[in-house]
């Protein structure tokens, strides 16, 4: 394999570095653009997290960056465009792949770290708290789910992150801990008849399960974490992306980086979920940084991925084949976890 990781839960070694790859501060220096630069002059949502995961700023400048993502910018514009009855889009999801609905807003403010204690915040999140149903299932509140495994995995980590655990949230992890399939991941599909997980659904249900972890730290009850490392193994055991029969590529689209990736599973998604869990990088995910590393452009940036269809309110990332500052931050921060910088 062509890079090396600071560390390895799963055994084995990792090679070294191929021969020329420069690091200059942390980030590849190509000497034609200064890459990091370039990712700071964006919106806060971006700013912020570069300040956090890559220069490495105190904790008061990178939160002061951070609090500016509810007052402009995407993240104002996001909850400018709520509606008094706390839907975004005249729906709870989105008809027809419309990401203009309300779970997808709340995936989105939550992707660009709005603040969740910001008034602003506070407030729109109180409005979908006490207007938003799902209308198709017995009209629950927004914050207890729906029935797909994906979706309540979204609802988790949306819940979790916004300080909304409670009596929803808690009957949304009953159902995914009897939701597990035997192989140890998920699939929205179950109540079809497939027996066999799914990256997509498993992916959607470890951010939830990972970020309702953090939120309710000690309290938590050792079968959740028993079921996100049966899901992280799930893939780990595919490398993030092959099927474990043949070790061919399951889904040509894994390799497709797009923002936001709404419940569509690709590589970077994995690896940038995989960083956030704090682990040391596993020595399975090797042909995951690989494909990644294979992206990288010339001058040290990473390319927009083909966008996933559907109306959007405004576009938070570039067009298809340029210069992406989500896909460049990710990588950067993915690739600095696992050594391979």
């Amino acid at each position: 394999m062509g890079c090396t990781v600071a560390g390895d839960r799963g055994g084995g070694r990792w090679n070294e570095l191929p021969q020329g790859v420069a690091r200059v501060g942390g980030i590849r220096n190509h000497g034609r653009m200064d890459v990091t630069e370039w990712l700071l002059d964006s919106d806060p949502s971006i700013r912020w997290q570069v300040m956090r995961d890559l220069l490495g700023e105190p904790g008061d400048a990178v939160e002061a960056e951070r609090s500016r993502v509810a007052r402009e910018g995407w993240g104002a514009r996001l909850l400018g465009l709520q509606a008094d009855d706390g839907y975004w889009g005249d729906d709870e999801y989105g008809e027809n792949g419309d990401r203009r609905g309300t779970h997808w807003t709340m995936h989105l403010l939550r992707r660009l770290g709005a603040e969740p204690d910001d008034p602003a915040v506070r407030a729109a999140v109180a409005r979908v708290r006490e207007g938003v149903v799902w209308k198709w299932f017995d009209h629950r509140g927004y914050f207890h789910g729906e029935v797909e495994e994906c979706v309540n995995g979204g609802v988790l980590a949306i819940a979790a992150y916004f300080g909304e655990l409670g009596e929803g949230s808690e009957g949304i992890i009953a159902r995914l801990l009897d939701e597990r399939l035997d192989d140890g991941g998920w699939n929205c599909e179950r109540e079809s008849g497939s027996t066999r997980s799914s990256f997509d659904s498993t992916i959607c249900v470890l951010e939830g399960l990972l970020a309702y972890e953090r939120a309710v730290g000690s309290a938590m009850e050792p079968a959740i974490t028993e079921a996100r490392r049966s899901g992280e193994e799930y893939l780990l055991e595919r490398s993030l992306f092959r099927r474990r029969s043949t070790g061919e590529i399951v889904l040509p689209r894994y390799a497709n980086l797009s923002f936001p990736p709404y419940w569509f599973y690709d590589v970077l998604r994995a690896l940038d979920y995989f960083r956030e869990a704090g682990d040391a990088p596993d020595s399975r995910i090797a042909d995951a940084i690989d494909l990644l590393l294979g992206k990288r452009a010339d001058d040290g940036r990473w390319l927009a991925g083909v966008p996933w269809r559907g109306e959007v309110f405004f576009a938070v990332d570039a067009p298809e084949g340029e210069p992406s500052r989500w896909n460049t931050l990710r990588a950067l921060r993915v690739l600095r976890w696992a050594g391979a910088e």
